[in-house]
């Protein structure tokens, strides 16, 4: 990871998957695993931290739990929050095939004074699993939030909104299903 980037990637890798039936990060897609592309997005970030169970994909990343495992993305960002030392953070799902360097350059560029900005998809909606902080903003949002929500808990931080040009690699597309993934890997 880039030092001194001024950004700390955290990837929540710890879902249960329902509707996938496996460990979705590790699933391959065009030669690599869907979190390896995740990590290949952020490679200027200070630290790499990953949420959820330990792979060995990603060497020097640090990998953390959420309490209690499986426990959803509010519980993970806690976790994941906890070891970001970087005034701004990435905040990332980890099944991003389509992300890249580029989209997290235009991302953190938007982010400006406003505690963060997002990814929106082709219809317009918020990727909340998509964007970048900051980091004070996000700690401050916690500390006073009890529910399991992470689109209550980020939507009232009114982060910038990113529309990218439309394109067939969508850097928002995530991977929920196999019939998903089986498309992400087509375009991979």
């Amino acid at each position: 990871m880039g030092a001194g980037a001024g950004f700390d990637a955290v990837l929540l890798a710890g879902g249960r998957a329902r509707r996938f039936g496996a460990d979705k990060p590790a699933a391959p897609a065009g030669g690599r695993t869907l979190i390896e592309w995740t990590a290949a997005a952020v490679p200027d970030a200070s630290r790499l931290i990953v949420v959820g169970p330990r792979r060995d994909v990603l060497p020097g990343a640090v990998v953390v739990r959420e309490d209690p495992p499986g426990a959803g993305p509010v519980p993970a960002l806690r976790a994941g929050l906890a070891e970001v030392r970087a005034p701004r953070l990435a905040l990332l799902a980890a099944d991003l095939p389509f992300l890249r360097p580029r989209h997290i350059a235009v991302l953190l560029e938007a982010v400006g004074e406003r505690a963060g900005a997002v990814l929106v998809d082709g219809q317009g909606r918020e990727q909340w699993l998509a964007g970048c902080w900051h980091t004070g903003a996000l700690r401050t949002a916690l500390a006073g939030y009890a529910g399991a929500s992470l689109h209550a808990l980020l939507e009232p931080l009114r982060p910038a909104t990113v529309a990218l040009p439309p394109g067939t690699r969508p850097a928002w597309f995530d991977c929920d299903t196999p019939e998903q993934l089986a498309a992400a890997d087509r375009l991979l």
